[in-house]
């Protein structure tokens, strides 16, 4: 995230920046920055379905549940933690190797918009359902705030052409990694009880959430857009183009929240984290497309075709052609997007690299 962007954050610049600065010199000078942001992307997968093995249903922190090990609490700290450094180093290694690519940040910020699923359900496992976590539902609810806090920095950046790091990112990952670190000493019972009169730690990892979106991220994006707009140095002016981009994840959103509410098995609760995931890949791609098109200077398409066969599934669960097959749906559905999508970075890595 350090190809081309703005970084007013106060912890980076003045904490994580010189750490990074002291840790890329332990690099080699032939170590390529995209291996690195790579690599710290795997980190971040691995951790998805590490917990996936030991919380497979988001129970395992509830009262009454088989908890996660402490010991592997200390290990998706660690790994949070590096792929979070790995994703801050990988720039400035560019910078050191004189190999900065708009292809590298093409690759960095595409991966990005893969990360944010990955980390938001891993973090999830700390509170889990049941009487002491919040339900799926309002995760799925808190996935998408963090999902459209980092698309709308992305449409900043194709209609100002400038991208500014949003400072909830730095914050929630050195937080998240701290969490995971404690949760591991003190276990998942210290959650239970109310930090705050009747306000509980899952309430405020709900607040915090919501809170780092609409009074940090949401505001700082409009305002450097109203400068853009003051200073005339907007790249589109119709108000279509302008929230061209912001069109297929409103109806993403649209359409796997109506399978939520239509689902005649209750898909969300059955299969939580195979939803989630099937979410957070097709927004990946919708972001990918968007990057790609702020990159080249290229009109934004109002829809991503991932859209279709999405609503085609939720045409089949609403019309009750396959009332046994939902979940086989699911699944199928989720595996052909993600191979889709893998696919469609491949191509345009490929295309970029030549």
């Amino acid at each position: 995230s350090q190809y081309s962007a703005v970084d007013s954050n106060p912890l980076s610049l003045y904490v994580m920046h010189p750490f990074w600065n002291t840790i890329v010199k332990i690099f080699p000078t032939w170590l390529a920055p995209n291996l690195i942001t790579f690599s710290g992307f795997l980190l971040l997968v691995f951790n998805f379905f590490l917990m996936a093995y030991f919380d497979p249903d988001f129970y395992a922190s509830a009262p009454d549940h088989q908890h996660v090990p402490n010991g592997v609490w200390v290990v998706v700290g660690l790994l949070n933690f590096v792929a979070y450094t790995l994703d801050g180093v990988d720039g400035k290694q560019a910078r050191r190797t004189n190999s900065s690519t708009p292809l590298g940040e093409l690759f960095d910020h595409g991966l990005d918009s893969w990360a944010c699923v990955y980390f938001v359900v891993t973090v999830y496992s700390t509170f889990g359902r049941g009487s002491t976590g919040v339900s799926v539902f309002v995760l799925y609810l808190l996935l998408w705030v963090v999902l459209f806090s980092f698309i709308l920095s992305h449409w900043e950046k194709y209609n100002t052409g400038i991208l500014f790091l949003p400072w909830g990112y730095d914050i929630s990952q050195v937080t998240i990694s701290i969490v995971y670190i404690v949760t591991a000493i003190v276990g998942v019972e210290a959650w239970y009880a109310p930090f705050l009169f009747n306000f509980l730690y899952r309430d405020l990892f709900t607040a915090m959430i919501i809170a780092c979106a609409l009074t940090v991220t949401l505001p700082m994006s409009l305002y450097n857009f109203y400068k853009a707009y003051k200073n005339n140095t907007l790249k589109h002016h119709s108000a279509y183009e302008i929230t061209l981009p912001l069109v297929s994840p409103v109806l993403l959103f649209l359409l796997c929240t109506a399978w939520i509410f239509l689902s005649p098995t209750d898909i969300l609760e059955v299969h939580p984290r195979l939803f989630y995931f099937m979410v957070g890949t097709a927004f990946a791609n919708i972001s990918c497309q968007l990057i790609v098109c702020q990159m080249s200077s290229t009109r934004c398409q109002p829809l991503n075709w991932m859209l279709l066969p999405i609503a085609a599934v939720l045409f089949l669960v609403m019309s009750g052609f396959a009332p046994n097959s939902e979940t086989l749906l699911l699944y199928l559905l989720t595996a052909f997007l993600t191979l889709a999508h893998i696919h469609y970075g491949v191509v345009v890595v490929g295309d970029r690299s030549e």
